[in-house]
């Protein structure tokens, strides 16, 4: 498989993307105050400099101060300097190609470097120099494809450099862990892998390659390393963010190993809480390479009782959010699941829980227990355990839902409640008796709230969408429950023509 930076070199007009790519990793994101400060360590007097020479730093003249650091700092500062040169190089690069495609020949000339792959450069710098003598527009021409050609040619051996020099970095980090045996060593090495996989995907995916997967789960099966568990399990689910991570935990058999850590009590409820983080990143939805997870189907029932036994009795929001986000997406990753919960008394302990401020505190909990919910709608035995856990109640109540504090991510996890809310609703009142109970309930006026005002729904379309779908589904077994006026607007007219009446005309609504 080809690395963003490679593809990114394929073409001189793929330079671009290079450079974006690279400039994204956070080591390398520091604003100009920050930059200043790193620079002005490199601004010396020259008086300062005159007492430094008289006076060493160690009285072995041999010992480089790189020893003084431990190994995953010294590996740590290596990557965040190599990082930042590939930013560079980049860089240079694009401003390059800018220039070329300007035709700006003098500038083209000045900025070609030598040092780095020496071959390809000096050739590139011998072509832009000949280009500075020349007038005709026809040889220009010519020659301003070989530059480009020759250009993506520097761009892809720069990026292979940079690969392998990033792979050898990291192997040390997965040496240290793989092979130490000192708890406070593999920690640091540890910490230092989860820190790079925080960079991005790409450097997820050469961790993985490099066996980091394969040496997380060796800690994690050895009981003398308990209290590495956490940590591991921490970086293993930021790994697993990327197929490459996903592919190796299935090869070394991850699942039975996170279902042993879920199920073991004895484990620390931290430790149960990252391997439930595990779970919930390897089942996402979002992720397209969990169709070879057969060995997950072996051990759902497991995975899914020491789950909910998690969040039945989670210490805090972190804990009970890391398990319900595992459980939402086992609803999706396989159909039985519901029924497996159903099993469980999962409603009961999901609906209990929202009212307890210890464990669910935050709308992005409230989205994971009425994503569950919604999907265990659809069974019938699990909807009569839904309302006879007083879910409809919770439901309106999350209707209400509004962010605390403004944020595009608190208000899009409130929008997010409020939509799966409407959804659950709408697939609950299928049944005549639900249908009534929500009427009763005085469900309606805030359906119908949120369709007319589009503040209460901050604006959002599917919060609309799914309102609309829950009256219409509502009204159709109790059709004297809407006003007449919100029937004709609402419930009458075809559901896109509703949405496109609450969407161009509120302001005679409000």
């Amino acid at each position: 498989m080809k690395t963003e930076i490679e593809m990114a070199y394929q073409g001189g007009s793929h330079l671009n993307s290079l450079a974006i790519s690279v400039q994204r990793m956070h080591l390398m994101q520091v604003d100009s105050v920050q930059r200043w400060m790193e620079d002005l360590r490199l601004m010396t007097e020259c008086e300062c400099m005159c007492i430094l020479q008289s006076k060493p730093i160690s009285i072995d003249d041999d010992l480089n101060s790189d020893i003084l650091l431990p190994p995953h700092q010294t590996v740590r500062d290596n990557l965040q300097a190599l990082l930042k040169r590939a930013w560079i190089i980049s860089t240079e690069l694009t401003k390059i190609l800018q220039k070329l495609e300007n035709n700006r020949w003098q500038k083209v000339h000045s900025t070609a470097y030598e040092k780095p792959l020496m071959e390809k450069c000096a050739e590139l710098t011998t072509m832009t120099e000949r280009c500075t003598h020349i007038n005709e527009e026809q040889t220009l021409s010519t020659m301003k494809a070989s530059i480009s050609e020759t250009l993506s040619c520097v761009g892809q051996l720069f990026s292979q450099m940079i690969e392998l020099a990033l792979s050898q970095e990291i192997q040390a980090l997965v040496r240290e862990t793989d092979t130490s045996d000192n708890i406070y060593s593999i920690g640091a090495a540890m910490s230092g892998l989860f820190s790079l996989t925080q960079e991005g995907p790409h450097l997820c995916h050469i961790i993985a390659k490099e066996g980091g997967v394969v040496s997380l789960f060796k800690i994690c099966r050895q009981d003398r390393f308990r209290c590495l568990y956490a940590p591991a399990l921490r970086t293993l689910a930021s790994i697993c963010c990327v197929e490459e991570g996903i592919n190796q935990l299935e090869k070394v058999d991850g699942i039975l190993c996170l279902t042993d850590i879920l199920t073991d009590e004895t484990n620390s409820e931290s430790s149960r809480a990252e391997a439930a983080a595990v779970v919930a990143q390897i089942t996402s939805p979002h992720v397209t390479c969990t169709q070879h997870l057969g060995s997950f189907l072996e051990n759902m029932e497991e995975i899914l009782a020491a789950l909910s036994k998690l969040c039945q009795f989670a210490s805090s929001g972190e804990v009970f959010l890391l398990a319900s986000a595992a459980l939402a997406n086992i609803t999706f990753f396989d159909t039985m699941a519901c029924e497996v919960l159903l099993q469980l008394n999962a409603a009961q302990i999901l609906i209990n829980a929202c009212h307890d401020r210890m464990r669910v505190d935050t709308p992005y909990s409230k989205d994971q227990v009425v994503t569950i919910l919604a999907n265990m709608a659809v069974v019938d035995q699990c909807a009569s355990e839904i309302i006879q856990e007083n879910g409809l109640q919770l439901l309106l109540e999350m209707l209400f839902e509004k962010p605390s504090y403004r944020s595009p991510a608190e208000e899009a996890a409130c929008e997010r409640v409020q939509q799966k809310a409407a959804v659950t609703l709408a697939r609950l009142s299928r049944n005549e008796d639900i249908a009534q109970a929500a009427v009763n309930l005085q469900c309606i006026p805030r359906l119908i709230e949120l369709c007319k005002s589009p503040t209460e729904r901050n604006n959002s379309d599917s919060v609309l969408v799914a309102c609309l779908a829950a009256l219409r589904r509502i009204a159709a077994t109790c059709p004297d429950c809407i006003g007449d006026s919100d029937y004709q607007r609402l419930i009458k007219p075809r559901l896109v023509d509703s949405f496109l009446l609450c969407t161009n005309m509120e302001e005679s609504f409000v």
